[in-house]
């Protein structure tokens, strides 16, 4: 383990790789941990890739440096705490894959740095661009969990069993049996961080307009709810039995992009895309750092 200190964050993190090679920032999703990575990384490291690999902000080893530091968890912020990281390692330009709470992250960090960021991967998680419209009803459905944390009763059921929390949405987000027990309760230490439950409540609250996003990052929030969409060459990766995100739900993303995409359909994958199907997002990965051709198995 190693902790790269920033002004607000010891952050745990793995830099693995040459390390004069291109660099793809890797960051996981929610409810999940940097180890979603691990086999993706490896791949794109044999492939003479550097890979930067975070904990964010209240998961894992990364901790706040002081205690007066806010709690917040907007996707704008998690943008600067990466930024930061990159500066604090000395890399000026790189490509960036985030999964889930790491998608709208990275989609940040391309509106904000246009000039660092060379291609993004978005895995799992439509972006924001835009803004975020109130979602019809059944993705609302799919989404209960947001909702329930907008409330004092639902955020303190969260207190009370974080893991049972997160574990619900394992079990419903991907197909039966697709991970075991063993690698839950291992991932789920992550999230025994003092302050996972806080940047969770805040993260879902301040998309939804419950909460004030860090007032850091309100010049960043906006800016992607006024960018309509991004030009840098772009993959989409969509779990065909996603259970949040599903293709019915995400049937307008590759409108937000007018570079070159490509949209990459996972059979018999569900939410958790980095851990159920890494040799082919490591393959798509490898493939889209070194140019910006299409994937082969979904054209446009």
């Amino acid at each position: 383990m190693t902790l790269i200190p920033t002004d607000d964050l010891d952050i745990d993190c793995d830099d693995a790789g040459p390390r004069d090679a291109p660099v793809v920032l890797l960051l996981h999703g929610w409810p999940d941990d940097r180890s979603a990575w691990a086999e993706v990384a490896r791949t794109l490291n044999a492939h003479g890739l550097r890979t930067i690999t975070p904990s964010l902000r209240g998961f894992g080893a990364t901790r706040f440096r002081t205690g007066a530091a806010p709690r917040t968890g907007n996707s704008a912020m998690l943008a600067l705490d990466a930024i930061a990281l990159m500066d604090a390692l000395g890399i000026e330009r790189f490509s960036v894959a985030g999964h889930d709470w790491g998608a709208n992250a990275a989609e940040a960090l391309a509106v904000g740095w246009p000039k660092r960021v060379e291609r993004l991967a978005l895995l799992a998680t439509p972006p924001r661009l835009g803004g975020m419209p109130t979602p019809p009803f059944a993705q609302a459905q799919r989404q209960w969990y947001h909702w329930f944390m907008a409330t004092e009763r639902g955020a303190r059921a969260v207190r009370d069993d974080p893991h049972g929390f997160a574990h619900i949405h394992w079990v419903n987000w991907s197909p039966p049996g697709w991970f075991t027990e063993d690698t839950f309760e291992r991932v789920a230490r992550s999230f025994d961080n003092p302050d996972w439950v806080d940047v969770t409540l805040h993260s879902y609250r301040a998309r939804w307009d419950e909460a004030e996003p860090d007032p850091r990052s309100r010049w960043l929030e906006d800016r992607v709810k006024a960018t309509k969409t991004l030009s840098l060459p772009t993959l989409y990766f969509q779990g065909e039995l996603d259970g949040v995100n599903p293709p019915s739900a995400t049937g307008s993303v590759p409108s937000k992009f007018t570079g070159p995409f490509g949209l990459v359909l996972l059979p018999g994958v569900g939410h958790f895309t980095p851990r159920e199907a890494p040799a082919e997002v490591a393959a798509q990965l490898v493939r889209h750092s070194v140019s910006s051709v299409r994937p082969h198995n979904t054209p446009r």
